[in-house]
């Protein structure tokens, strides 16, 4: 029974190749990774975010767009006339073709062209003439709405919403990464577990059986069956609990990595880390400062500045100069009245001033304090998020010390365990210890085999949520994320 006990026991020291009664689907950690960024459904739904906002910059861009306008008309009309004497009524005839071409430029001018033809004709003095003329006008402001600035705002708004939308992406990507980090090294514990919870099992079974024999045989009271019994029940639960937590955890990968359920199982290829990571932490706070949530309320506050100063420049007077010039042309034949026109023989053009200025100007003062407040928020916002990530910092830095200590403390508890259990085997071999306390010690060794699987892995997610909190674990992956994704997105919509 000794040696049969001793070579179970080996077995539940290296517990990794002890479960193969299932076949499953090897992943890698970087495989696991890139699944996630490609497929997963969140991440997905993310980025059309900035897709969206590339189309409000294309959609706002348009301003720039040429009008081009054309119009034509006819009328027939007749009146009947009061004074004695006079015909019957007066009857005419009216037709008119134009075109126009207006344009907007940075300055918030509006340029426009315009080409008129009318003819008229009535039964009065037999009037029949056509009239053509070629305008130019511009239509600028002076005080409000003036320049690039105010012209462009909502592009830059569309713009800087993107910057921002495709830092929040970082921020969604940054955490699906290290939510796929932790859910793979936590399949890879729970098979560890699982693994040893089945040789627990098959240990206790052994011992039932040897004891068994041993009562049978009258070397041990009966009451030894019922110590046994139980133990060995006990870890069959136990291991019942395992396999259906592997099972639930291989669900929760499958579904983050939109991995097909016909993959079947999956098992984890890479180990956790067990290396000791120095950190200098003054370097890391510094990394911390420049996550993707706070660049992204950077982004939101350059937003609300440029939004800040277009309502400030609402709330002057609106003074719009406008100018014009043409020519014109009149003859009873088109053609004539066309070369009349084309030598410039009546020229015009005119200039002026509009004023406007609403008394009180309520609202636009109230969207400027508005906009005010709001970059003030969005600053203290900022200062807070900066002041959480340095001691997110210091306590993620904590964590890692504080796990490569427990690594060494579940690694000198499993070594004890492991030395107990030697001693009680041999102590059961000479009648010195009983199944219970066999049974009991095997237990322990289990509980510290436990503790040393989840202290290892307790160290990995440590460095993953330092890389986290730092923001570098997207350029520790590989991954990099870069505006030309959302408009591959946007273009790939007919």
């Amino acid at each position: 029974m000794y040696l049969i006990l001793l070579l179970l026991f080996t077995t539940l020291i290296f517990p990794v190749t002890a479960y193969t009664a299932e076949s499953a689907a090897t992943l890698t950690l970087a495989e696991a990774i890139r699944m996630a960024v490609e497929k997963n459904l969140d991440v997905r739904a993310e980025l059309y975010n900035s897709a969206l906002f590339e189309s409000d910059i294309r959609r706002n861009r348009a301003i720039y767009d040429p009008m081009f306008i054309a119009q034509t008309k006819y009328s027939d009309s007749t009146t009947p006339s009061v004074n004695v004497g006079a015909p019957v009524s007066f009857a005419g005839q009216a037709f008119e073709l134009n075109a126009g071409l207006s344009q907007l430029l940075w300055t918030g001018a509006t340029v426009s062209a315009g080409f008129n033809n009318s003819h008229s004709s009535t039964n009065k003095d037999s009037y029949d003439y056509w009239q053509s003329s070629l305008g130019i006008s511009l239509v600028q402001p002076l005080l409000k709405n003036v320049g690039r600035e105010a012209t462009e705002v909502n592009i830059n708004v569309s713009r800087l919403n993107k910057f921002a939308s495709l830092e929040h992406f970082n921020v969604r990507l940054l955490s699906t990464v290290a939510q796929v980090r932790t859910e793979y090294y936590k399949l890879h514990s729970l098979r560890e577990e699982r693994d040893v919870k089945n040789v627990s099992l098959q240990l206790a079974r052994k011992i039932l059986s040897d004891t068994e024999a041993r009562v049978k045989a009258g070397v041990l009271p009966a009451m030894e069956i019922l110590n046994a019994e139980f133990g060995a029940v006990s870890r069959e639960k136990e291991l019942i609990d395992a396999e259906r937590a592997v099972s639930d955890q291989v669900d929760v990968l499958r579904l983050l990595l939109q991995m097909n359920s016909e993959t079947g199982d999956l098992k984890t290829v890479d180990l956790p880390p067990r290396v000791e990571f120095v950190v200098n932490e003054s370097d890391a706070i510094q990394k911390a400062l420049n996550r993707p949530d706070i660049r992204e309320q950077k982004r939101n506050l350059e937003l609300y500045e440029l939004q800040t100063k277009n309502f400030s420049q609402k709330t002057r007077p609106d003074l719009i100069l406008s100018a014009s010039t043409q020519t014109a042309g009149l003859n009873n034949a088109y053609h004539r009245a066309m070369d009349s026109f084309l030598s410039i023989d009546n020229p015009g053009w005119s200039v002026g001033l509009e004023f406007k200025y609403p008394l009180g100007n309520g609202a636009a003062e109230n969207d400027y304090r508005r906009s005010r407040l709001k970059t003030e928020q969005i600053t203290l916002l900022i200062r807070s998020l900066e002041e959480s990530s340095t001691k997110e910092v210091k306590a993620a830095i904590r964590g890692i010390a504080v796990g490569f200590k427990q690594i060494d403390v579940a690694d000198r508890g499993a070594k004890f365990a492991e030395e107990r259990l030697r001693a009680f085997i041999r102590k059961n071999e000479v009648g010195l210890a009983t199944t219970k306390d066999v049974l009991d010690v095997e237990n322990d060794l289990a509980i510290a085999k436990s503790n040393q699987i989840k202290a290892v892995v307790g160290f990995a997610n440590a460095l993953t949520t330092y890389w986290q909190v730092t923001g570098e674990l997207l350029e520790k992956e590989g991954i990099r994320v870069v505006e030309g994704d959302a408009d591959k997105l946007y273009s790939a919509i007919k």
